[in-house]
């Protein structure tokens, strides 16, 4: 069995992790503020207002984490590769859009955060996602839900166990189990983004901000089987399939890649010759 340690493009620091952590929790807040603040609080007041506050605020944060992650080693070999894994994936995009949830891009994004790792992984989906907007035109106040949404999905496989030793089929029934939980984690956390901008008074699945929490919950996962369930379901069976089928290839590519790239490798100069 290869028990060789597997490169990683980027080595997370101290730094790096703080600001993923603090951009993770005012994410979780962003997401789920509806289920947080009691009917009669400020925030539930102003219910129209607050995904549009959220919206702003995570676009700063993610700016800020991809800053703390790059300052922590992102090189130009990283880049690089960042590059061309990103508009691989924004190319994938729009192949199934408005088809049942064929969306093929999960399924790049769950294998390349596997073998470069959670910090690259992140700043992957997150740029991924906003390059895609800006080549479908799908730009607006969803897009930074989007980007910190697909960068949690990309960081979680750089995250999974055994990225030196796990291989060959346990390694794809894993990922494929992971591709699988994570695209219906994906639809459900992207309700939450837009749920809030439906009216209560327009549909009975919407949100109600003077409703009590047990209630807007109920409505919610009315409004996910009504929405979304299919096209969640497409999105986890394609991603599946894919992952068994090109996942070894792909894994291997990325593999071979990252060993020739030796991004751990230290840079040196050799002395001018006199």
């Amino acid at each position: 069995m290869n028990t060789q340690r597997q490169a990683r493009a980027v080595r997370l620091g101290p730094r790096s992790v703080t600001a993923l952590v603090l951009v993770s929790a005012v994410g979780v807040i962003g997401f789920g503020w509806p289920f947080l603040t009691p009917p009669t609080s400020r925030l539930s007041a102003h219910a129209q207002d607050a995904p549009w506050l959220f919206a702003g605020l995570l676009v700063l944060l993610v700016a800020v984490v991809a800053a703390a992650i790059s300052e922590s080693g992102l090189g130009p070999k990283a880049v690089a590769m960042l590059g061309v894994l990103a508009a691989t994936g924004a190319a994938l995009r729009p192949i199934g859009a408005g088809t049942a949830g064929i969306e093929p891009m999960f399924f790049l994004m769950v294998l390349s955060g596997r073998v470069l790792g959670p910090g690259f992984g992140f700043v992957l989906g997150s740029v991924t996602m906003f390059a895609s907007a800006l080549l479908t035109g799908g730009v607006g106040p969803w897009l930074p839900f989007q980007m910190l949404a697909m960068g949690w999905f990309a960081m979680g496989a750089g995250l999974l166990p055994g990225p030196d030793r796990l291989r060959g089929r346990a390694e794809l029934a894993m990922l494929a189990s992971y591709g699988f939980l994570a695209a219906f984690a994906y639809g459900t956390i992207m309700n939450l983004a837009g749920w809030p901008f439906m009216s209560a008074l327009a549909s009975g699945v919407g949100f109600d901000p003077h409703a009590a929490v047990a209630a807007n919950l109920a409505r919610f996962l009315a409004y996910c089987l009504a929405t979304s369930l299919g096209w969640d379901l497409g999105r986890a069976v394609v991603t599946v399939v894919l992952t068994l089928t090109l996942g070894p290839a792909v894994l291997r590519a990325l593999r071979r890649a990252t060993r020739r790239a030796a991004f751990e490798t230290p840079v040196t100069f050799d002395a001018p010759r006199t």
